[in-house]
Formats: structure tokens, C-alpha cells, sequence
């Protein structure tokens, strides 16, 4: 085969969530939609707020020159600006135009900014579970992904990451409200990992950067807040995307937002700029950017995923399964009543429920729910979960 040996060895690695969906569209196919309960895709199942689809009209019938031309290469500087001014606001921080790229999603913000940092064998820490693709954004441009456990409860264990850290250590990468566990990460927490990368900034004598992979950020329960990174590390940046809040991951749209107190400042911003042209993102979609200029602070209804959450962990509560309460994103980790989650993913495969295996996130013994879905599917999957419950005695 003439493939890149490197692209033959992650096609093997290939992620177990594109697995479970493609298994789920066989099993759609040969038992009918509505007979197979599907889990497996992190795919937003909420409609975009009506104030999109009212600017989205607005802006496609405008007409006026060059409404779809080239751009800088970093995104519309109005369209910035008001990035700049929402994530101001939210991180109290005095972020202006210069500190905000706008990108083709959060996975374009992260393969833009680790073509920006990485050489060669630089490694990222990222704590685990985490998403599956970082190990092949990170490897796409010379890095290594280094995974440090969190502890039993999915929160962050500093100390292991300090520990954790040598003089190849670039970068440190947090998810929260993390995928696969819904957990978010505590300000104290927070204010500690920054407190560790300083540190070992300043003992290495590096630039040892924190970024906060957020596209989750605003679909959060029970009043609870995600604390800003921004504010506990200067080498600080924060990515996101509008793909869940705004539910449209398909138009791909979203920002590198760089802390002003960053360390080189002029010289990363310049880097990303490079980045974002040399990779062939060049920029984000035109429309997508001057509609989410309008659209700051806009989110679907996210008490309806938290329904979800509440609905499914009762259910599943009830049935004996063990898990720690998600408080934002649309996924719940329990653990697998046997060690092998392969093998109690493929029970449940039985019953025609496609969930992932923890394995798939760094985790083993797990298994992710995704309950972005409608709440038939929640419900009808409960015969098969609890049958599977009762085949390893946990009812």
C-alpha cells in the first residue's frame, strides 16, 4: 500500500467512537432505526437556536463586493472584536482583536496551534480520559501525547503532572467539561496547575504553555461554573468552538483566544497566523464568522441535555451502575461491571446499544454514553441495559 507508514499505523489506532457509529449504521440497516439505541457520536441532536437561523438569512442575502473573498488569514477584524469583547467579559481579562483567531473549529484551533509550538519529540500532557484525536493532533506536527491519570473521581491530580513534567514538556492540555466525563475542573485545581507550570517554567527555563480545549464550556448543569484558565497562567490560551453551544459542528467554526500576558506574545501570534494559512485551513468560513459576530453569548437550551442527563442516570442508577455524575458536556462514564469494557461493550452491542469503551479514552474499565439523543432512545435502550445489568449481578 503507498500510504505513510505513520497514517497505516494511526488508521489501526483509529478512534473506537468512528467504530461504534459505523457499527451502529449496519445495525440501523439490517434492524431499522428505531430498534438500535446509538450513543456512540458526540453529534449535537438539539437544533440550532432560532437567533441563528434569523442572522444566517440576514447575512447569505446580503450581496454587497467582497462579502466572499479572501480575508486576513486570522479571521475579519470586527468579527474578532467582538470575540475579544465576550471572552473579556467572561475571563475579566482586557483581551482586544490581536489576541483572537478565528479557526475551522476547535480541531483546527489545536492542529493550528501545535503546528505554531511543536518541534520535534516536544510532548503535550494531557490528562486522561481524554479525546482520542489529541494523541493525532498532537502527533501531526512531531509531537509525543503524554497521558497522566486523573484521579478515581476524573479530577485533575497536579502533583502527577508536575511530576510528569521534563525538558521536553511543551505544552499541557485540559478538556473541561471534559469528554468522556462530563467533569468539570475546580478553579483550585486550576489555580494549582498553573501555580505547577509556572513553577516549572521558571525552573527549566522554558515557556511551558496551559490550553484549555473548551467547546463544552457553556452546555453545563445545576448552576455550575467553568473557572477560567485565563486567569491562573499567563502562557495561557483557550480554544473553543460554537459546534455544541450553537449546535452546528458541520459549518465548523470557532477561536484561539491568547491571553494578552503571554510569552512571546508578537512572535505566537504571528506563528498562528502562519499556521492557519500554511495548513491549508487558510481561514474560517466567511458566513460562519460574521454570524457568530452576532451571536455571542447565544446557546441552545441546555436545560434540555441536562433532562437528558437526569433521565438517563436515573435510569441507570436504578439498575446498579456505577458512575460519577456528569455536570456538563452530554456524556456520562460509568464503569464497566467487568474489567474488560471491550468485551461488556459488545454485550451491550447484543441488546443493539453502541456505546464506547473506555479503552478508547485512556481508561479502561469504562465505558462512554453519549446522550446527545432523543429521549426515546434513552428510554428504549433501558430493557437492554438492564438485562445487561443482571447478567453480571448488578441488579
Amino acid at each position: 500500500m503507498a500510504i505513510s507508514d505513520s497514517v497505516k499505523t494511526n488508521l489501526q489506532k483509529s478512534s473506537w467512537i468512528r467504530k461504534m457509529f459505523e457499527q451502529g449504521a449496519l445495525l440501523k440497516n439490517e434492524f431499522g432505526a428505531d430498534n438500535v439505541f446509538d450513543f456512540s457520536l458526540g453529534n449535537p441532536n438539539l437544533e440550532p437556536p432560532k437567533e441563528f437561523f434569523d442572522v444566517l438569512q440576514e447575512e447569505a442575502a446580503m450581496c454587497s463586493p467582497g462579502r466572499h473573498g479572501y480575508m486576513p488569514n486570522v479571521g475579519y477584524a470586527d468579527a474578532r472584536e467582538k470575540v475579544a469583547e465576550y471572552v473579556s467579559e467572561q475571563h475579566g481579562l482586557d483581551l482586544f482583536t490581536e489576541h483572537i483567531v478565528l479557526t475551522c473549529g476547535a480541531g483546527g484551533a489545536l492542529n493550528v496551534l501545535f503546528k505554531t509550538l511543536l518541534d520535534p519529540g516536544d510532548e503535550v500532557i494531557v490528562p486522561s480520559p481524554y479525546f482520542v484525536e489529541y494523541n493525532f493532533y498532537i502527533g501531526n506536527h512531531g509531537g509525543i501525547c503524554k497521558t497522566v491519570p486523573t484521579d478515581e473521581n476524573f479530577l485533575l491530580d497536579t502533583a502527577a503532572i508536575a511530576e510528569a513534567i521534563t525538558e521536553k514538556t511543551k505544552a499541557v492540555l485540559i478538556n473541561s467539561p471534559n469528554n468522556p466525563t462530563g467533569r468539570i475542573y475546580s478553579a483550585e485545581s486550576l489555580r494549582a496547575l498553573g501555580t505547577v507550570i509556572t513553577d516549572a517554567s521558571s525552573r527549566l527555563n522554558k515557556e511551558i504553555y496551559l490550553i484549555s480545549d473548551e467547546p463544552y464550556a457553556k452546555i453545563v448543569f445545576d448552576d455550575a461554573v467553568v473557572p477560567s484558565v485565563l486567569q491562573v497562567c499567563p502562557n495561557s490560551l483557550l480554544l473553543t468552538s460554537y459546534s455544541k453551544d450553537l449546535s452546528i459542528p458541520g459549518e465548523r467554526i470557532g477561536y484561539i483566544a491568547v491571553n494578552p500576558k503571554l510569552e512571546p506574545l508578537d512572535d505566537l501570534m504571528s506563528g498562528l497566523a502562519f499556521a492557519q494559512r500554511t495548513l491549508g485551513f487558510v481561514n474560517a468560513p466567511a458566513i460562519m464568522q460574521r454570524i457568530i459576530a452576532r451571536l455571542q453569548g447565544t446557546t441552545v437550551d441546555t436545560t434540555l441535555y441536562q433532562n437528558k442527563r437526569d433521565l438517563l442516570c436515573g435510569l441507570l442508577g436504578d439498575m446498579g451502575y456505577n458512575f460519577v455524575r456528569p455536570e456538563g458536556a452530554f456524556y456520562l462514564f460509568p464503569e464497566s461491571p467487568i474489567e474488560d469494557d471491550v468485551q461488556f461493550v459488545q454485550d451491550l452491542q447484543e441488546e443493539k446499544i453502541l456505546v464506547v469503551p473506555g479503552s478508547g479514552f485512556g481508561r479502561s474499565g469504562h465505558f462512554r454514553i453519549s446522550y446527545c439523543v432523543d429521549d426515546a432512545v434513552i428510554t428504549g435502550s433501558a430493557e437492554g441495559f438492564e438485562r445487561v445489568a443482571r447478567k453480571y449481578g448488578l441488579v
